[in-house]
Order: C-alpha cells, then sequence, then structure tokens
C-alpha cells in the first residue's frame, strides 16, 4: 500500500485521540439516528413533506433531521417513532 492510507487506517489512528474519538462518537450516533429516520420514512413509503404534515412540523425540519443537522429531543424521537405506530428503544453501551 505504501505511503497511501486508507480512510479506515486514517480514522483507526485518528481515534486513539480522545478529544478526536468523543467528537466522533457523538456524531456518529447523531448520524446513525438520523439514517434511521430516513429509512423509516422510506419504509413507510413518505415523503419528508408527508411525514413533516404528520408531525406538525415542517419538510425543512424533517430534512435537518435526516441530514444530522437538528438537534433532536428524546420526546420529538417519540413523536417520530409513533408515526410510524412504532415505539423508540434507547440503551448504554
Amino acid at each position: 500500500m505504501g505511503k497511501y492510507k486508507t480512510f479506515r487506517n486514517h480514522l483507526k489512528e485518528e481515534l486513539k485521540n480522545p478529544e478526536f474519538k468523543k467528537v466522533y462518537e457523538k456524531e456518529d450516533f447523531i448520524i446513525r439516528v438520523a439514517i434511521q429516520i430516513a429509512q423509516e420514512r422510506q419504509r413507510h413509503h413518505l415523503t419528508q413533506k408527508e411525514l413533516a404534515k404528520k408531525l406538525h412540523t415542517s419538510q425543512q425540519t424533517i430534512s435537518r433531521i435526516e441530514q444530522g443537522d437538528q438537534n433532536v429531543t428524546i420526546g420529538f424521537i417519540e413523536r417520530i417513532a409513533a408515526a410510524f405506530g412504532r415505539k423508540p428503544t434507547f440503551k448504554f453501551n
């Protein structure tokens, strides 16, 4: 592989830095939640606008949530889950 690093190798090195690891893990969690919400919306064949209407919010808010750019409360996650007839689950690792 020579002088080139793969992304995984670079990330592995960066994660040794405690400050980087803390920020990375926070962002990783936000993105995982965002992806789950987007996947659930798509599984229910809803547009962002349709989901927004069910939640009495804007399409832009749903877009920001799905991009990981919106701070979402547990209460709002519960509302999103309820719109899909589901309940969220949380766990500590």
